[in-house]
């Protein structure tokens, strides 16, 4: 639990959180510029085209990340009826989070990899290098899952062919299923989902 760090280390507890808002703030970034290019001004008319992290921050995304291992940021608005192609423009401006993510995994993942000689384990640098690619991979993974509103739920309804009333219910009800595993992985003791970002994790570190 990253929240035990505060009081146990504070100086690495605060490079912790800031490896938690710099991949927060650039995965809403990419949404919000992946509908601007495509034509919607709602992002920037929101306040959220900006690198900013303070922007994007979802306080009790935050809050989870410190205490269950993962979370997300505010959810970027978008209008999908100002993108150029409704369906495969939404899915882009969801995948654009996670792809960010990728992005900063293998760019962090190499500083890691050829800083990590010279300074060393116990080096704050390298401390925040690791909490960046271990939180990125949290975010991917995540926001991958495919019930609404996370991104995965977005990249899916792209690819299949549902109603639009089903999909609306499926959003209706998206909350309460995401809510529902969240607690489940906390209080059944089977941690699936650290398991698998962990699985995640130990592998790339063990490319790096």
């Amino acid at each position: 639990m990253i929240l035990q760090t505060l009081f146990e280390n504070p100086i690495v507890f605060i490079v912790w959180l800031t490896a938690i808002i710099v991949p927060i703030g650039l995965h809403e970034f990419a949404h919000a510029f992946a509908a601007t290019v495509q034509g919607d001004p709602t992002p920037k008319s929101m306040g959220r085209l900006t690198l900013n992290p303070l922007a994007h921050i979802d306080p009790l995304g935050i809050f989870l990340l410190l205490i269950a291992g993962f979370g997300w940021g505010k959810p970027t608005p978008f209008n999908p009826m100002n993108l150029r192609n409704t369906r495969w423009g939404t899915v882009l401006v969801a995948a654009a989070g996670p792809i960010s993510n990728l992005i900063m995994i293998i760019i962090f993942g190499l500083f890691l990899k050829f800083l990590y000689p010279s300074l060393g384990p116990d080096n704050l640098l390298t401390i925040f290098l690791i909490a960046l690619v271990q939180i990125n991979v949290i975010l991917m993974m995540f926001n991958l899952i495919p019930i609404p509103p996370l991104d995965g739920s977005k990249v899916l309804f792209g690819f299949i062919d549902i109603s639009t009333e089903t999909q609306a219910k499926f959003e209706r009800i998206g909350p309460m299923l995401l809510l529902g595993l969240i607690i489940m992985e906390q209080f059944s003791g089977l941690g699936i989902l650290r398991y698998l970002f962990g699985g995640v994790a130990d592998m790339i570190f063990s490319l790096i």
